[in-house]
Parts: C-alpha cells; structure tokens; sequence
C-alpha cells in the first residue's frame, strides 16, 4: 500500500537490529515494534538483518525502484538478494509498484528484472488518474483471501465503475506499439539537456534517470542510498522550485518526489522545460 500505514510510520531505532519507533502521534509503540528497518540498497545490512532475525520476519516490502525519496535505482544484484533471502527464511517478498507499475514497461519493473515477488500493490496509473488500488500475486497467498479464505478484505472505492472504465482505457493507451519507447527517448533527451546545463553552470547537482522517471538532487555525491538523498540542499532546491515557476514550468515541489515524462509531453514541452532548468541553473539558482 502506497501511502498511510501504522506499520510504515517507522523509523529505526538507535541500532540496526533494534525495533522501530513511531514517527508519528498515534501510532502504538506495540506496531512498532512488529517493525524492521532496513535500508534501500544495503544488501550486506539487510542479511544481517536476516542473520539476525530472519525466523521472525514475515514479509520483506520494498519499492523495486525506490521513487519516494527522490528517484534511486536498486544496485546490481540488491533484488535478487532480496528474493534469495526471502527464499531462505519463508519470508513474503512485497513490492510496492505504485509507481514503476506500467511506467516502465507493461510488465512493471518485476518483468524488466526478471525478479519476481510473492504480492505486488499497484495504484495511480492503472486508475488513469483516478483513485484506486489493487494488489495480486501467488495463488496460494491469493486465495487465503476472503471469500475463498479466512483473511478479511475491503475497500470503499474496491472496483469503482468509473476508476475501472478509466484505468481500462488508459491500459489499453499504454499498450500502443510505440508508446514505451516515446516514454524512453522523452526521458533521455531531457535529462541529457539537463546534464549538459549542470556541466556548464557547475551546478551541485546529480541526476538520476531510468526511463521516464528522472530525479534532480541538490548534491555532488552520488545519490544511491537513503543517507545521500538526506544529505541533498533541500533549500536550494526550494529556490530552483520557485524559479521554474517563474518560467512558467512546474516541478515536484519537494526534492524527495519524482518527476515523470509522459505521452502527454511533446518535445516541444520537453525543449521548453529543459531551457528553463538551464536558465534557472545559470542564476546559480
């Protein structure tokens, strides 16, 4: 589930191996407990984790590409660890593809990898903009639900008409033979225009892309983990923010959101806004 969770209001605790703690009023130390951190690609931190734990640990949920704190990739080799790991100890592998689900491929990022969860939640696309959630997976995981088993579930928007007469046609949209690669060249050209602008200002900046999902992070480091991203000048970006609004371009408002091309942006709509990134650049923002 992408969004409010008790059990996702967590943050770690003062060591690895320790329980989580509540990062939000209202949520009981007892949830919290039932909670391990670990961290986006830290594989050897997550086998200790394993090591460790790995007897009381029911279900490992993670975004197959991290997309909530700004766009980071997994490393070679972090998925299929995660796959082995959750193999090993009888553990559920969850991921969460609210927002790599069709925006990559058709498949989602699982086809594209080759590495295969026991559940998968998806949202936002698969609506066409309207709200919605789904999630699937093993058989034998699926039909422990009601009313073929004994697990509860329920939703009030479960399979609104106009959600799903939405969702349909935008699936049926994505399924065009040339739709995933306009998606790709939209996303390369514009980061590419973009990185020739960070080159020429000298602007603290990195990049990352994976096809039409691209991030812009306010620092030199390289962004792979959860500590580089904290480590971003979000101030500055506040400033780049208030910048592009002033040429007319609207970005994420936040340094630890997304941003995506889609069918939609022309490239026209992707010159004009890789010039205004460049104009607010050059005022070293």
């Amino acid at each position: 589930y992408h969004g409010h969770g008790d059990s996702f209001l967590i943050k770690a605790g003062s060591g690895l191996l320790t329980a989580g703690v509540p990062t939000s009023p209202g949520v009981p130390g007892i949830i919290a407990e039932q909670t391990l951190i670990a961290r986006y690609n830290d594989t050897a931190g997550i086998i200790e984790l394993f090591q460790q734990k790995g007897s009381e640990i029911a279900a490992v949920i993670v975004e197959p590409v991290a997309g909530n704190m700004g766009l980071v990739p997994p490393r070679n080799g972090f998925l299929e660890e995660l796959r082995k790991l959750t193999d090993e100890h009888g553990a559920l592998l969850i991921f969460d593809e609210v927002i790599t689900g069709f925006r990559l491929c058709f498949g989602g990022y699982q086809d594209m990898v080759d590495v295969f969860p026991d559940l998968t939640t998806l949202g936002k696309i698969i609506g066409g903009g309207l709200p919605v959630g789904a999630y699937g997976g093993r058989k034998d995981v699926m039909e422990r639900i009601a009313p073929a088993g004994d697990v509860y579930q329920a939703g009030t928007l479960a399979g609104n008409p106009l959600a799903m007469a939405s969702g349909i046609a935008t699936l049926k949209e994505l399924k065009q033979p040339d739709c995933y690669e306009k998606l790709e060249r939209g996303g390369f050209m514009l980061v590419e225009q973009i990185q020739d602008s960070i080159k020429k200002h000298g602007a603290p900046c990195t990049l990352n892309r994976l096809g039409s999902m691209f991030s812009l992070f306010f620092t030199a480091e390289e962004v792979t983990g959860y500590d580089a991203v904290m480590g971003c000048d979000t101030e500055l970006f506040a400033r780049f923010y208030a910048g592009l609004l002033e040429q007319g371009v609207f970005f994420p408002p936040s340094q630890f959101e997304t941003c995506f091309v889609s069918c939609a942006h022309e490239i026209a709509d992707l010159e004009r806004t890789a010039v205004a990134i460049d104009t607010v650049l050059e005022k070293r923002v």
